[in-house]
């Protein structure tokens, strides 16, 4: 079977097809007119270009599109006519999805033109609170934040690589020194150069199937029970505090059935469970809810944002942070199963919150003669 590329472009006359082509445009006309020439005075070009597209796209398609006869009208080829029918086709089964797909696309240029609009680009760990603050930032402030949803490490990478200006990452509650995070996150932010900001506390444990059939309440429990289990990807904050959470638990990784079975969210994982397919994975009670499976609460968790100290001030970002500290969205937020606002919005210090740059006896010692 010949394979052929054909571009389309947008048609502004929706009675002609909502998208258009220059081949069906000319083989319409030389149907209408009867000949090349009225063919291309009708699209607007020059009859040698007529000609000579129309003959090269006969080569390309290996058929006559043209019945070629000197001194006769010019009519299509059968071929011709099968391929006008079959772009029908096309097009009357492809309208609705392409009518979407214009207005979508009408909708998100339109914000490029609107001054009074903003918009802000987010890499982040997988979470439901951000997926709401999308829809509420829109609402309420005109700011349209772009959520891309990825590992926690490749958000912070994507945050430093300049591919986004915010970043969102989680750590539990009492994260201590020589911990896996440390380990993870410390050589991807600097004091002095990244800003934290609270965003939420929520909880994740075991999602397992409704009535929690095993009986799983530890991670232990799935070592001895032979629970199935499926995990997240390397790189995800979930996959980092699963590996933490089994170190603390004295199980090791190989001991753990479907360890390194992955899926790619919270999501994905609650359907396997729901599904039969698993029998427990890590996730937040918010997805456990929403997909109808059940929820062991094992560990409260910081969900922070983190951005460059240099955007603190710039207008999107100031948005995003007056935003997170207004009270009808810390409602919305409070309305998600196992949410809590944490310090919404106020800028927050790597080492005041985290462990891990806190400076050595000595050096304290050294600066404090100095000053």
């Amino acid at each position: 079977m010949r394979k052929v590329d054909l571009s389309y472009s947008w048609s502004a006359e929706r009675d002609a097809g909502f998208i258009r082509n220059a081949l069906m445009d000319l083989l319409h006309a030389v149907r209408a007119h009867g000949s090349i020439s009225g063919a291309a005075q009708a699209v607007g070009l020059s009859y040698r270009h007529v000609w000579g597209e129309l003959k090269r796209w006969e080569a390309e398609l290996g058929h006559a599109l043209i019945v070629w006869e000197k001194g006769q009208p010019a009519r299509l080829a059968p071929f011709g006519d099968k391929l006008l029918w079959a772009e029908r086709q096309a097009q009357a089964r492809l309208a609705p999805q392409v009518e979407a797909l214009r207005a979508e696309l009408e909708r998100a240029f339109a914000v490029a033109f609107d001054d009074s609009a903003q918009v802000l680009t987010l890499f982040a760990s997988h979470d439901e609170g951000l997926t709401q603050l999308r829809e509420f930032a829109v609402a309420q402030a005109r700011l349209h934040l772009d959520v891309r949803f990825s590992g926690s490490v490749d958000a912070i990478a994507a945050l430093n690589e300049g591919r986004c200006t915010v970043a969102g990452f989680h750590t539990p509650l009492s994260v201590q020194r020589g911990s896996l995070a440390e380990a993870t996150y410390a050589p991807l932010l600097r004091p002095g150069l990244h800003k934290l900001m609270g965003f939420a506390t929520r909880s994740q444990g075991l999602l397992v199937a409704p009535g929690n059939p095993l009986g799983l309440r530890s991670l232990a429990d799935l070592r001895d029970k032979q629970a199935r289990y499926v995990n997240r990807a390397l790189g995800s904050g979930t996959r980092l505090l699963f590996d933490h959470l089994l170190a603390e638990a004295g199980v090791a990784p190989r001991d753990v059935r479907g360890h390194d079975r992955v899926e790619s969210s919270h999501g994905a994982v609650a359907h396997a469970i729901a599904a039969g397919d698993a029998d427990a994975g890590l996730g937040i009670e918010a997805t456990a809810r929403a997909q109808g499976v059940d929820f062991v609460p094992l560990v409260q968790e910081h969900y922070w944002l983190v951005c460059l100290k240099d955007v603190l001030e710039e207008p999107p970002v100031r948005a995003l942070r007056a935003l997170l500290q207004h009270d009808g969205w810390q409602s919305v937020l409070r309305q998600l199963p196992g949410y809590e606002p944490w310090r919404s919005g106020e800028v927050l210090s790597l080492t005041e919150e985290l462990p891990w740059w806190t400076l050595a006896p000595k050096r304290r010692a050294v600066r404090a003669r100095r000053s």
